[in-house]
């Protein structure tokens, strides 16, 4: 935002004695950069870096609060010409909760037109007059006070003005000449016959006012910054009165803006006020905020006083009610981001010097807390898959809807995650699976060449509910290529869905996943992280002192089943056996053969035991009884 400094010099007249380097110093100390210095029209102009919460400071008036504030000089009074409200000339509705205030006045213009002094003012501002004085005036006092209004044709306005919220369909022509489909969720102005602006964002092009208006009818308002900021958003449309409105304009300023936009029409074309009136009410203050010590001076990171405080906070604006405990604090009606008590202290901070505030550690007091059993499920997931190979990666969380729906269950409609305002189509819907950004990942990498490609990302999917979407952890895993070829021994060849099966078994997971067919040698699967095993409490297990005592081993010789699953048997041998003893059961030899019983193999299973003492042939062979024995159960038998 370009700053005049003469304009600047005469809301705080200590300005002037400021060099430029002075000021743009100054400026920056209390939170906004200058981005640049221009001589513009014989006028020095800066360009003054405006943070999006901070929407007070955009205007003249805006800056020199915070540059008075800072230098502990007086703000001069603005010179508000008298404007006595009588009867509405015209009914204005207000029919949304969206438009609380509406101060309004008609005019008959007169001959004069907009004065060289502000027309310079604009041209330093990079905005360009146009030599319509009720244009040109709306353009100088947004500059200067940072509220926005608007100037109708009145002769074009058909019966009684609302402001409403649209109806789904209606068309507006805005000042741009663009014909705009509204929707049912934008608050306009609006006559008789139909819409005739986009409240707070811009008027439109069959009111606006021509060389051949002669009665204007004016508008100064307060609009919700949320509707503005949407309705700006869903048109395209960032106007100077949108950024404004958008960031939260001062309510109060209102009637003052209509007030100053006719004493200015007044003077520059020698207009005549029909008459003037408000209809609504200023919108509900904001709620007071109590201030302690002890806040303040853990924040600052050294004893700071209330008394300080009351003193920083009223220079910037703010009612103080003090008392022997907590100051009270109500922000003045231009601050809208000043709402909970750490915004107080920063303001205290910020008016006081950030170079004052001291650079240390704050101290660390008590044991470091325990870190939550989620982020130890995710980092024990992620560990345990770089062991078995596996990249992990991130990816994009918005997807096109063509390819959420191949992807997406049924039961997760992609209606619930569509993006009002998406950067694209192919990133307007939240993501429903990790899988179709993994697999864009894995086939980029298989077409520049890559010989095998394992990838997987542990991060939110978005789940479609009736009060919008809601988040849940998932892990995605990717597998594709060749695999083996490295020597004789493992002979290469492209990547199956069996190689995928035990990794969700390895994972926590006790059913085989549903694994997907991503593309010609591509498979994947997803899994709820909250439905895998979770990471124990104790990390570090208890310790088992080495015996000095020499182990024993015993095999046993199985005739089992063909199909029979080791883990099934090696469990139940296990379960049989001491385990302060046991260290150690096996299969060690695998025979089959013609000569053996059909459909049946022999496996040789060995254990190991060992003690702290010296174990004896008696209690060993009752052990390896028992294993036999939990063999017997489910099917094997001892080989002759």
């Amino acid at each position: 935002m370009w700053i005049e400094r003469s304009a600047l010099a005469q809301e705080v007249p200590a300005v002037a004695g400021l060099s430029t380097r002075q000021l743009c110093e100054m400026l920056a100390s209390l939170g906004f950069p200058v981005d640049g210095v221009a001589t513009r029209e014989g006028s020095e102009v800066v360009e003054v870096d405006i943070t999006a919460n901070r929407g007070d400071a955009m205007s003249h008036r805006g800056l020199a609060r915070e540059i008075a504030a800072k230098l502990r000089q007086p703000l001069a009074a603005i010179a508000v010409p008298t404007v006595l409200e009588g009867k509405p000339l015209l009914e204005v509705r207000l029919e949304s909760p969206a438009c609380p205030l509406y101060s309004t006045a008609v005019l008959t213009l007169g001959d004069g037109s907009t004065p060289p002094t502000a027309q310079t003012f604009l041209l330093a501002l990079e905005s360009t007059p146009k030599r319509l004085p009720a244009v040109d005036a709306s353009n100088e006092l947004l500059h200067r006070y940072g509220h926005p209004t608007h100037a109708f044709d009145a002769d074009r306005i058909q019966g009684a003005v609302s402001i409403r919220w649209a109806k789904e369909g209606e068309a507006l022509m805005t000042l741009d000449g663009v014909t705009r489909t509204l929707m049912a969720r934008d608050l306009v102005i609006a006559d008789e016959a139909g819409p005739i602006a986009l409240a707070g964002v811009m008027g439109g092009d069959g009111t606006k006012v021509t060389e051949t208006t002669q009665r204007i009818l004016l508008e100064s308002a307060w609009f919700d910054p949320k509707t503005v900021r949407a309705t700006a958003r869903r048109h395209n449309l960032h106007t100077d009165a949108s950024h404004r409105f958008g960031r939260g304009a001062d309510p109060a300023m209102a009637r003052v803006a209509r007030d100053l936009l006719v004493g200015r029409l007044v003077g520059w074309s020698g207009a005549q006020l029909s008459g003037a009136w408000t209809v609504g009410s200023l919108p509900a203050e904001a709620a007071p905020v109590v201030l302690e010590e002890g806040l303040l001076t853990r924040v600052a990171g050294e004893s700071l006083s209330l008394s300080e405080a009351s003193d920083s906070l009223a220079r910037l604006g703010c009612t103080i009610q003090a008392g022997k405990g907590p100051i009270i604090v109500i922000p003045p009606t231009w601050r809208h981001d000043l709402a909970i008590p750490e915004d107080l202290a920063e303001e205290v901070l910020r008016l006081r010097g950030y170079e004052h505030i001291p650079s240390v550690l704050p101290p660390l007091e008590g044991p470091p807390e325990p870190l939550s059993p989620s982020y130890l499920q995710r980092q024990r997931l992620a560990r345990r898959l770089a062991h078995l190979g596996f990249h992990q990666t991130v990816t994009y969380g918005f997807i096109s809807p063509e390819v959420d729906a191949i992807f997406a269950s049924a039961d997760n409609p992609a209606e619930g995650r569509c993006l009002a305002n998406p950067l694209g189509q192919e990133f307007s819907v939240m993501r429903g699976s990790l899988l179709p950004g993994l697999m864009g990942s894995a086939e980029q990498n298989l077409r520049r060449g890559s010989r095998e490609i394992r990838l997987f990302e542990v991060a939110p999917i978005f789940v479609s509910g009736p009060q919008g979407p809601s988040e849940q952890l998932s892990l995605g895993l990717v597998w594709g290529g060749i695999v083996g070829g490295e020597d004789y021994l493992s002979p290469a060849r492209a990547v199956r869905e069996a190689d995928l099966s035990g990794i969700g078994r390895d994972l926590g997971w006790n059913c085989p996943p549903e694994i997907r067919c991503l593309g010609e040698g591509l498979f994947g699967f997803e899994l709820p992280v909250s439905e895998l095993a979770q990471v124990a409490d104790q990390i570090i297990p208890d310790f088992r002192p080495f015996s000095r005592f020499p182990a024993v081993e015993r095999d046993l010789s199985l005739l089992v089943d063909l199909d029979q699953s080791y883990e099934a048997l090696a469990g139940a041998m296990s379960l049989s056996l001491p385990p302060e003893t046991l260290v150690d059961l096996r299969c060690v030899d695998v025979f089959r053969h013609k000569t053996l019983p059909e459909g049946r193999q022999a496996w040789l299973m060995r254990m190991r035991f060992q003690a702290g003492r010296t174990l004896v042939g008696e209690e060993i062979d009752g052990w390896v009884s028992a294993a036999l024995r939990a063999a017997e159960s489910i099917g094997a038998k001892l080989r002759a």
